[in-house]
């Protein structure tokens, strides 16, 4: 090592944090610690402020949703980045049954009686912000819509929940043939649609009020962050979000590809049938203010400055219109790849989707940038001598935005390399909106995540705050640190279908131009990040943490967190049995989890003690144990509400669509109070499932130690 070589390291080890020096390395033999210690030392100083600033101007330049030529311009410039940086990379195209980004242009909503009216669908042009004035931002639009042209009545149902619907019922309000009005919030906006549908409604109309993120908070844009009148938030109403709907039972390969793809006739697929549209809330206040039925129940006034009410009357109609042909249409994945000196086909993958609805600075190419400067990062630390022992690979995702289309086909079409040898799946969707760090995780993915924080200075200018775990630490209670995984992106078919471990994290703040034209790199720089560091923070963190799972001895995962999540998930459930009176007892499923505990102390002492004097012999054995870990939890038979979800362990919210559901099999006869004997049986396949667990866990207690 040359002397200015040895010189720059020596700055960048004083420049991280005290407690990366000091922190032992979980799944690390000492002389594999201290090569790993190396590499970190020389990442922390890759990922810059200005490369992730550059990619994401680049990214962002025009609207690029899934399906247009832009977004294809989008996809070759992130190919060209990650070939750059030395990685390989592979395409993964697929015919996708979705909409054309055209529908925007064929919809329409108008008040007809009492006035005749046009209703606006577009964002204002500000003079401030060049990109609301490009000519190829579309007006706002649904995908996966019902085609209909309809004139009726209104309904206002509060934010379209089944709570909500249910209240309109028991008010005796009739949604036959009404088109109802709701407000964005409370659930995935494709439930809004199926409920509306389900009870009989011609149409839904979506807005966001501003009671939800708009001048109750603060300055709307572009004086300030928050929503303004113009403001609309686009999105699929496709439901449940979860690949191709014509492919349920693989992947959508190519029409022109050498296998057989069994595609539903689109007659035969459950997709919305009623017209959808979304409005800005300085439309819809048109008609609500000219709404004369009985006045909202408590919790539904929004914060318009009228009476809210629940019918529009006779006198009042409006016209909702929507043409939205859908044909198969190709959408391709791109994935980078560092081929690992020892283990290649383990995998680490890291992920964001690129496409978006109009620029998506925020969601998702804040993540797209960041998984670039990344790239660039670990291409440069590979060139040095820091190549991963198992395989790195970076992804980048087509058409999530439909419905997490392209990482669900890709996940179908690889699941048996997935469960042979994918360590763990990070997510990265939407990963720069703030300051505020916060993530979700598998449990066996805790542990290491919050090593990894502890290792990552925080670029902020909070008080006391010198890593990012310490600013994570100051916020929350120890036992509230990181969330659960639920719905609404790419991790979902990773862990729900897959039974990858899975984490997704990022810096946020409030973002109310969500899916909005102002979702661009002028607010993005005014009010997300305007120093763009918590990208590359974000880039050191996750490269580390994915460094640490490529380069372990022994996988790092958190196997005692399994326990303990459990046991508190399971008396989260028996405190809602007890609150419905029912004579049901989680006993037997408790005790079953205390010998899990058990079963997990012993291997995390066994693991610790073995790697003190070097890497077991056998490890190759001991890693493939430890990968079957999180599949103990998956259920052939998927959950009782969706066979797409296979995870005992999570699910989305089937009622809501991106709420973590814990323990999903359980909770569903719970919440919909099932006979006894179902939630008996349910039980039994839990019990079995820790059990199995429980066996694995000793085996690799057991290969650990020599055995």
């Amino acid at each position: 090592m040359s002397l200015r070589v040895f010189a720059g390291l020596c700055a960048v080890l004083f420049a991280l944090p005290l407690s990366a020096h000091a922190q032992q390395l979980t799944g690390f033999a000492p002389a594999a610690a201290e090569r790993q210690r190396t590499c970190e030392a020389q990442l922390a100083d890759q990922p810059t402020p200005a490369a992730f600033r550059a990619h994401l101007k680049a990214l962002t330049d025009e609207p690029h949703p899934a399906g247009s030529a832009a977004n294809d311009r989008v996809r070759a410039y992130i190919d060209s980045v990650m070939t750059a940086a030395g990685l390989s990379t592979t395409h993964y195209p697929y015919d996708l049954y979705m909409p054309s980004p055209e529908s925007a242009h064929a919809t329409e909503v108008a008040l007809v009686t009492p006035t005749r009216q046009p209703l606006n669908r577009q964002e204002y042009i500000h003079e401030g912000d060049a990109f609301s004035s490009h000519p190829d931002l579309r007006p706002g639009w649904n995908a996966y819509s019902g085609s209909g042209d309809v004139t009726r009545e209104v309904v206002y149902a509060n934010y379209g929940r089944k709570a909500d619907f249910e209240t309109l019922d028991s008010l005796g309000v009739d949604l036959e043939g009404k088109i109802v009005v709701a407000r964005y919030g409370g659930n995935f906006r494709g439930f809004k649609a199926k409920y509306a549908e389900e009870h009989g409604a011609a149409g839904l109309l979506m807005y966001t009020d501003p009671a939800d993120g708009g001048y109750t908070e603060g300055l709307p844009y572009p004086e300030g962050r928050y929503l303004s009148e113009s403001m609309i938030q686009r999105g699929s109403v496709l439901t449940p979000l979860g690949g191709d709907p014509l492919t349920p039972e693989g992947p959508s390969l190519p029409t022109e590809a050498d296998a057989d793809v069994n595609r539903l006739d689109p007659a035969d697929a459950d997709l919305p049938e009623i017209p959808v549209a979304p409005l800005p809330y300085g439309a819809a206040r048109k008609i609500l203010s000219r709404m004369t039925g009985d006045a909202v129940p408590d919790g539904w006034q929004g914060g318009l400055p009228f009476a809210y009410r629940l019918a529009g009357g006779s006198e009042l109609t409006v016209r909702l219109a929507v043409d939205q042909p859908k044909e198969l249409t190709r959408a391709t994945n791109v994935v980078g790849t560092i081929e690992g000196t020892e283990h290649p086909d383990e995998w680490v993958i890291l992920g964001s989707h690129f496409d978006a609805w109009t620029f998506g600075a925020t969601d998702p190419n804040s993540g797209t940038a960041m998984l670039l400067t990344l790239a660039e990062a670990l291409g440069t630390l590979a060139d040095a001598g820091c190549r991963p022992a198992r395989s790195i690979k970076i992804a980048h995702w087509d058409a999530e935005e439909y419905g997490i289309l392209g990482s669900t086909e890709w996940v179908e079409q690889l699941e048996d390399e997935l469960q042979g040898g994918a360590v763990a799946y990070l997510n990265a969707d939407g990963a720069v909106s703030g300051a505020r760090f916060g993530a979700a995780a598998a449990p066996s993915l805790k542990g290491p995540l919050l090593d990894a924080a502890r290792a990552v200075s925080y670029p902020g200018a909070e008080a006391d705050t010198t890593t990012v775990y310490d600013h994570l630490a100051a916020r929350t209670d120890p036992g509230d640190r990181l969330g659960d995984l639920g719905g609404g992106s790419d991790h979902v078919g990773f862990y729900t279908y897959a039974g990858v471990p899975s984490a997704s994290g990022g810096f946020s703040g409030t973002t109310p131009v969500y899916h909005s034209a102002y979702d661009n790199f002028a607010w993005f720089k005014r009010f997300a990040d305007t120093s763009f560091v918590y990208g590359p923070a974000l880039a050191r963190l996750d490269g580390t943490l994915a460094l640490r799972l490529a380069n372990a001895d022994v996988l790092p995962y958190d196997v005692a967190r399994y326990a303990k999540d459990l046991r508190g998930h399971v008396e989260a459930l028996a405190t809602r049995v007890e609150a419905s009176n029912r004579p049901l007892s989680f006993a037997g499923l408790t005790a079953t989890i205390d010998t899990l505990a058990q079963a997990a102390a012993a291997f995390e002492q066994a693991r610790a003690e073995r790697l003190a004097n070097g890497p077991p012999p056998n490890a190759s054995a001991l890693n493939d144990t430890l990968l079957s870990l999180e599949q103990a939890f998956l259920h052939a038979d998927g959950m009782p509400f969706g066979d797409q979800y296979r995870s005992l362990y999570a699910s989305p919210n089937p009622f809501n669509g991106y709420a973590s559901w814990m323990l999903p099999g359980l909770r569903h006869p719970i919440e919909t109070e099932a006979p006894a004997d179902t939630i008996d049986r349910w039980t039994a396949v839990y019990r079995d499932a820790i059990e199995t667990l429980t066996r694995r866990v000793r085996v690799a207690t057991a290969q650990v130690r020599g055995r």
